[in-house]
């Protein structure tokens, strides 16, 4: 098991990892168009400020994966991280205020196969903290253990509403925000939050699992022809900001389903659809769809999140 310090040092190298390819050529071109300015709050958010575990020792409800974790490193500079039997929250704090922050759970895709740990998670996290909310970036089980990503996204939500002093958050406006894979577990949360998949283990499970608000980014598997049935739309759906490219033809007619159905259940939602930005790009992305972040800023600021 790899100490905190261990952590948040491959973390930190995730996120430098990231600046460099900006600084080089890789993504060059988006520096000049708006995105986020990474290479600027790399220094301060490359060190995580806390990371934790979801579960307590030998207390982890579900399965775990049957091989050792393991970690790589691709040419396209992503990490990738599979076989998570020991699920953390990595904290990335916001600068420091007097008042109360937002904070935003941040699931990383990659098929329920593995997790894009930096592109999709510190990454974005860096970009939060510009905005002056908190990102904790959720390393939940994979492969294939959807109802274990669950329980992992479950229990995060509430422990972060138990943290809530520790880290300086406003429990009114804790957010989920999660990409392909990620966009599924975090649109799973949105519409069955309150459901019991596992028994109570302690006073956090206590607390109220419901987001109060999501950001589904590329989300797959919401359906084809029909919007999946595991997904039931209620006006208990909180706030929701959708982002897809037509580009995208695997996946961006589950968000149109899943729209549609947030509309026509009068659920508080906005659809960012762009021509142009394929699949997985996080805040990489040097297409149309790169405008998402500004345009979520936005919303974000019209649903009372940010001032």
């Amino acid at each position: 098991m790899r100490t905190t310090k261990q952590m948040k040092n491959c973390l930190a190298g995730a996120v430098l990892v990231a600046a460099m390819a900006w600084q080089g050529n890789a993504w060059g071109a988006e520096a000049d168009n708006g995105a986020p300015p990474l290479v600027k709050s790399v220094a301060r958010a490359a060190e995580a400020s806390a990371v934790i575990p979801v579960w307590s020792t030998r207390k982890m409800p579900g399965t775990a994966a049957t091989a050792p974790e393991t970690e790589t490193l691709g040419s396209d500079a992503v990490i990738r991280v599979t076989n998570v039997s020991e699920p953390t929250l990595t904290v990335f704090r916001a600068p420091a205020t007097k008042a109360p922050t937002p904070a935003v759970l941040i699931c990383p895709g990659g098929a329920y196969h593995h997790l894009t740990m930096n592109k999709e998670g510190s990454e974005i996290a860096a970009w939060l903290n510009t905005l002056g909310i908190t990102g904790i970036v959720l390393k939940y089980r994979v492969p294939s253990n959807g109802d274990g990503a669950f329980q992992d996204l479950q229990r995060a939500v509430r422990l972060v509403r138990a943290r809530q002093k520790e880290w300086n958050i406003d429990v009114a406006r804790i957010g989920v925000m999660g990409f392909s894979a990620g966009g599924h577990l975090c649109a799973r949360m949105s519409t069955t939050h309150g459901t019991v998949s596992y028994p109570p283990l302690d006073d956090v499970d206590r607390l109220d699992d419901r987001p109060d608000f999501a950001v589904l980014v590329y989300p797959a598997y919401l359906g084809t022809k029909a919007l999946s049935g595991k997904l039931p739309i209620s006006m208990k759906v909180p706030p929701s900001f959708i982002v897809h490219s037509e580009d995208d033809p695997g996946f961006v007619s589950g968000s149109k389903l899943y729209v549609e159905a947030l509309t026509a259940s009068k659920v508080t939602n906005e659809f960012a659809l762009y021509q142009t930005g394929g699949h997985g790009y996080g805040v990489r992305c040097t297409k149309d769809a790169k405008a998402w972040t500004e345009r979520c800023a936005a919303w974000l600021k019209t649903i009372h999140v940010l001032p």
